[in-house]
């Protein structure tokens, strides 16, 4: 009697915690397509081991579903030439001043250009500059309006064309040139750049909680953990020229100023695809002896993966994640032919919900009172018993 009591115990106490049990998504299918993509959310991820190796598409009946990650980075090759321009001609007209510009070289062809940069000795300065072009030194036509700045070791010393353009001169209007700026060199530039298309960018805007501590201001964002980051946006009508230290890089400088009622602004700062391995990711802004700046919200930039699958119309399937922290990631036939699936067309498809089934081993909370009664049941019974048999025996 004593050992089945003893299980009973032991049965009461493995029963005291709950088992941890895998999350689910529901994908919605939708398409005509053979072959399905689902991007993966921040939810997913977080939860999701870091290499994502227990991901688990499963069918109505249960079963297992192959699949391969289109997990592509970005790969960018630039194509960059660069042409002189000499000055030909500057004046002022009512108020205004110019700077008339045309190509060093005469080309026997067209000079196709997709931005325009110059270098100058001037510093501390903001000029907005109105950009025309011209094929004849007669006839101009109005390009583009921007501005050039250099303030504070900070600058923006380039224009970029909204489209190619083939212009052989080209002319800077500034509303006023007190400063007496005058610019060393002129180049055109064309460049172009070439993506992959299997390379996806999204966008969030997380939870974050601010703690000012010793001058400095602590930004903890929460929901990028397994996150590849691509970068993170501080939105804010603060003035500020600040030095904003970061757990996955080296830092930056960001600003947000105006000077003559010209702004100019750089609050983004670059993560380059690095992953996110805690649960509360935390920037902190060098304050120095200024005021906090007002943070308005934060953007977050990441690099998704999507899953894809063959599907059924008709049928639905779920996506298991976080089972096992120690699985390896499954080997299915589809990787083997990947790239011809992703030349194809294929369904985008989408999480509806999720059904976080797994909770964290938590004691159950016993009745006192209950579990003082059946022992003293139990004693009591184990007493009877002893002085029948004792009585017996005599």
């Amino acid at each position: 009697m004593y050992r089945r009591i003893m299980s009973v115990i032991v049965l009461l106490l493995f029963f005291s915690t709950s088992t941890v049990l895998a999350h689910v998504a529901t994908i919605q299918i939708k398409g005509e397509n053979k072959y399905k993509a689902v991007r993966l959310t921040p939810e997913i991820y977080n939860k999701a081991n870091k290499d994502l190796s227990d991901l688990l598409i499963k069918n109505s009946s249960g079963e297992a579903v192959p699949y391969f990650l289109n997990t592509g980075f970005q790969t960018q090759n630039t194509d960059r030439e660069t042409y002189p321009m000499t000055l030909i001609h500057s004046y002022t007209k009512n108020n205004s001043f110019y700077f008339d510009y045309k190509l060093a070289t005469e080309r026997e062809w067209d000079t196709l250009a997709t931005s325009i940069e110059v270098s100058t000795g001037n510093t501390n300065f903001a000029k907005i500059v109105d950009v025309y072009g011209s094929h004849d030194n007669i006839h101009w036509a109005f390009v583009t309006n921007d501005k050039f700045y250099a303030i504070d070791g900070i600058s923006k010393l380039s224009i970029e064309f909204s489209e190619p353009n083939k212009y052989t001169h080209y002319r800077f209007k500034l509303a006023n040139n007190l400063e007496e700026i005058s610019f060393d060199t002129v180049d055109l530039v064309y460049s172009m750049n070439a993506r992959e298309n299997n390379y996806f960018i999204e966008s969030m805007t997380p939870v974050f909680h601010i703690e000012e501590k010793d001058q400095r201001t602590y930004i903890k964002i929460e929901g990028l953990r397994n996150l590849r980051l691509c970068d993170v946006t501080i939105e804010t009508d603060s003035m500020f020229k600040r030095r904003v230290s970061l757990p996955l890089s080296s830092g930056k400088e960001i600003y947000n100023l105006s000077v003559y009622d010209t702004s100019y602004s750089d609050t983004t700062l670059p993560l380059d695809g690095q992953i996110s391995q805690e649960d509360m990711f935390t920037m902190i802004i060098i304050n120095n002896d200024d005021k906090p700046i007002h943070i308005k919200g934060i953007t977050v930039r990441y690099y998704a993966d999507e899953v894809v699958f063959e599907g059924i119309s008709n049928e639905s399937y779920t996506l298991d994640f976080g089972l096992d922290a120690t699985k390896t990631s499954p080997v299915y036939d589809i990787a083997s032919y990947k790239e011809e699936i992703l030349k194809g067309t294929i369904d985008q498809v989408s999480i509806s919900n999720i059904a976080y089934d797994g909770i964290e081993e938590t004691p159950v909370k016993w009745d006192y009172k209950f579990i003082f009664n059946i022992v003293v049941i139990v004693t009591t019974v184990l007493l009877g018993g002893l002085i029948v048999a004792r009585l017996k025996h005599k």
